[in-house]
């Protein structure tokens, strides 16, 4: 069987809601029953035929290919199968995401990942501010999954997030772990200003020294934690830079905060 693949007949002239094109959606639909599903597009509701010329047969494995920049809610409460999108995608990429797997070639926009539950999503590009975040007016953001962006991100990664992973190769924005409630934020590049502003729990992991932290931010010291090389461990199934990183790793420079919220959060930076 061949993945069913959806190509842009032209560049969309507004954003195109893409969520009902999930796996689980289309596993027990024909092709003719595909082609009629519903689509938004600004004001007007539009056949997924209008838009996309579809072929292949296995829902399991979709491909969005063409302009896809004009595509949100890419993958949108997923709950199994894979998803692949040949290029730049739009905003809430992966959102409410349960299981199941997406890779982006290109970038993503705006709060991809906000309020993932499960599965994993990877970005082969760049994302924009709110990755793993809550969306707006929500109070939880990610509970659960792991994402990996092999390039750099915007503002308030991983805000009010709760659980999961974020594995970040490039460098982020201003407020990366703002207002962070637990999970693991991993930086391979550098951080903007603001770094863990308002956390209360979870773990940002560094391994370059920001350039200035919060005064409310303690410093706790240097330690050898145990810990870090089995975290590293688990990431050796990942495609990403972080499975190929040295199993000695295990000292680092502390910092708990952020000491004005519940104070519980822990900013850790790799000492070489």
């Amino acid at each position: 069987m061949n993945a069913l693949t959806l190509i842009l007949k032209e560049i969309p002239r507004q954003q195109v809601d893409v969520s009902p094109l999930i796996p689980e959606n289309l596993t027990r639909l024909s092709k003719p029953e595909i082609a009629a599903i519903t689509l938004v597009t600004g004001n007007q509701h539009v056949r997924a035929d209008t838009i996309f010329n579809i072929s292949g047969d296995d829902p399991g494995r979709l491909i969005f290919a063409g302009e896809t920049t004009k595509l949100d809610y890419i993958g949108k409460n997923c709950s199994g199968g894979q998803i692949d999108v040949q290029g730049s995608c739009g905003a809430y990429t992966g959102m409410g995401m349960h299981d199941g797997q997406i890779n982006i070639y290109g970038n993503t926009g705006a709060f991809t990942a906000c309020e993932m539950q499960g599965g994993l999503l990877r970005v082969d590009g760049d994302s924009d501010d709110f990755l793993g975040a809550a969306r707006p007016g929500n109070q939880i953001g990610m509970t659960g999954g792991t994402v990996i962006i092999t390039g750099n991100t915007g503002a308030r990664v991983g805000d009010r997030m709760r659980r999961g992973t974020l594995l970040i190769e490039g460098s982020t924005g201003n407020y990366a772990g703002s207002r962070m409630l637990a999970g693991t934020i991993a930086i391979l590049g550098k951080t903007g200003n603001y770094l863990g502003y308002g956390m209360k729990r979870g773990t940002l992991l560094l391994w370059h020294p920001p350039d200035k932290l919060s005064a409310t931010f303690n410093d706790c010291g240097y330690h050898t934690l145990g810990f870090l090389p089995l975290l590293l461990e688990s990431y050796r199934s990942l495609e990403t830079r972080f499975a190929f990183l040295p199993k000695t790793i295990g000292r680092t420079h502390r910092f708990c905060g952020d000491m004005a919220s519940l104070g519980h959060g822990e900013i850790l930076i790799l000492v070489p």
